[in-house]
C-alpha cells in the first residue's frame, strides 16, 4: 500500500511539472490569398480576426468582399449588449473572456471609411456618400464608446473630394483644423495642413488634383503593467511596443499617425470613459491577488508532503528532491496567475496602419512626407 501511494504521488508530481512547463503556441498568418479565400475564412464569431481579414481584403482590393462583410460586421459589432450574468462573471475570469468585443469609436469610423472607399472603387459614388454620412454619425453618436478622431476626419475629407463633394470636404477640413483642446500639441501639423486646405477651397482651388492615400507600417502591439500611483486609467499603464511615425506636412501632403487610436485604447479603463470596466478592474484586484496565493500554497504543500512521504517510506531522498523541484516550479507560476487574472481587455483591430500619408503628389518619391519611408502601401 505504501509503495502504491508513493508511485501515485510521483505520477501526480510529474503531471504537475509537465503542466507548469506547457507553453501556448500562436497560429500563423497567411498572405496572398484570393478574394474568395479571404471571404471564406472570415468568421464573425471571432471578431478581431474577422476585422483583420476585412482589412486584408481591402489591401488586396477585394472591394465586393469588404462591402458584403463590412456591413455585417458593423451591424453585429457596433452595439454593446449588457448581460448581468456575463458582466458578473467577467469579474472572476480574465477580462473579456465571456464578453463579445465591441468596436471602439475610431474603429466604427474606420470601418465606414473602408466601406466608402470600396464603393468609390467599384464606381458607386452615391453609396460612398451614404457611408461618409454614416461616418459623421459614428463620430458623434454617444454610444458605449464615443469621440471624434483626427485620422478619420482626414481620410473623410479626402474621400469627400474624391466623390466630387468639395463643400462636404471643407466641413471635415474645418473640423480637423478646429479640433478640441485635447488634441492641441499632438496634431499640429495636421491642423495646419487642414487650415491650408480650407483656404484653398475658399479660393476656388479645391479638388484640383486627386488625393492619394498611403498606409505606413502596422499598428504596434500593446503591453501593460500595473501602476497604482499617478494613473487615471484604473491601475493599468498601457504602452505600445513600437514607435508611431512622426507627424509631417509639406506643400503636397501630410503624414498623420494613428497614435490617437492607441490613446483611445489606453483610456479604456478610465472611470470617465468606461465606468463599468473601471469598477470591474478594481473588484478584480483582490481576486487576482487571492488567485496568486493558490500556487504558492500548493507548491509549499507539495514540497512538505513529498519530503514527509519520502521520510516515512525510508526513501533515499529522491521523492523529496523531486517534490522540491515541482513545488518551486509551481510557486513560480504565481506571478503569471496574478497577471492572467488581472490582465486588462486590450483587444483592438490589429491590422490597421501605424500612420497614413495623404498627398497630391503623383509618385511617392515626390512627396517629402513619404519619400524616405520603405513600408508604405498605396490604399487608394
Amino acid at each position: 500500500m505504501r509503495h502504491d501511494s508513493r508511485c501515485l504521488f510521483v505520477l501526480v508530481l510529474c503531471i504537475v511539472i509537465g503542466l507548469v512547463g506547457c507553453q501556448a503556441r500562436g497560429g500563423r498568418t497567411q498572405q496572398g490569398m484570393s478574394c474568395s479565400e479571404i471571404e471564406q475564412r472570415i468568421d464573425l464569431s471571432d471578431r478581431i480576426d474577422a476585422l483583420n481579414r476585412l482589412a486584408d481584403a481591402f489591401a488586396e482590393r477585394c472591394y465586393d468582399t469588404v462591402i458584403a462583410q463590412g456591413e455585417k460586421m458593423r451591424s453585429e459589432f457596433r452595439h454593446k449588449t449588457f448581460s448581468l450574468m456575463k458582466e458578473t462573471s467577467n469579474v472572476f475570469v480574465p477580462e473579456g473572456s465571456f464578453i463579445d468585443y465591441v468596436l471602439e469609436s475610431y474603429e466604427r469610423g474606420y470601418l465606414s471609411l473602408l466601406l466608402a472607399a470600396s464603393y468609390a472603387n467599384v464606381q458607386k459614388p452615391e453609396e460612398a456618400k451614404v457611408e461618409l454620412r454614416q461616418l459623421d454619425h459614428e463620430l458623434f453618436t454617444p454610444l458605449y464608446n464615443y469621440g471624434e478622431d483626427p485620422v478619420n476626419l482626414l481620410l473623410s475629407a479626402v474621400l469627400w473630394e474624391r466623390v466630387g463633394e468639395v463643400n462636404e470636404a471643407r466641413v471635415d477640413w474645418l473640423r480637423l483644423r478646429d479640433l478640441g483642446q485635447m488634441w492641441k500639441g499632438q496634431q499640429d501639423e495636421a491642423r495646419a495642413f487642414a487650415a491650408r486646405q480650407v483656404a484653398l477651397i475658399d479660393e476656388g482651388q479645391g479638388g484640383r488634383d486627386p488625393w492619394r492615400v498611403y498606409a505606413i507600417g502596422r499598428f504596434p502591439a500593446l503591453t501593460w503593467d500595473m501602476q497604482f500611483f499617478g494613473s487615471t486609467d484604473g491601475y493599468f499603464s498601457v504602452k505600445a511596443q513600437g514607435e508611431f511615425p512622426a507627424a509631417c506636412q509639406s506643400e503636397t501632403g501630410v503624414r498623420l499617425s494613428t497614435r490617437s487610436w492607441f490613446d483611445k485604447v489606453a483610456i479604456r479603463h478610465s472611470h470617465g470613459y468606461h465606468p463599468l470596466m473601471n469598477v470591474q478592474a478594481w473588484i478584480r484586484l483582490p481576486l487576482g491577488l487571492t488567485y496568486s496565493l493558490v500556487p504558492l500554497a500548493a507548491g509549499a504543500g507539495l514540497m512538505v508532503g513529498g519530503c514527509m512521504l519520502d521520510a516515512a517510506g525510508d526513501g533515499k531522498g529522491a521523492i523529496c528532491q523531486l517534490s522540491i523541484v515541482g513545488g518551486i516550479a509551481l510557486m513560480r507560476t504565481a506571478p503569471a496567475v496574478m497577471e492572467g487574472a488581472l490582465r486588462p481587455d486590450l483587444r483592438h483591430w490589429e491590422h490597421v496602419p501605424a500612420a497614413f500619408v495623404v498627398t497630391r503628389a503623383t509618385t511617392p518619391e515626390m512627396e517629402p512626407c513619404l519619400a524616405k519611408l520603405s513600408a508604405a502601401q498605396r490604399l487608394w
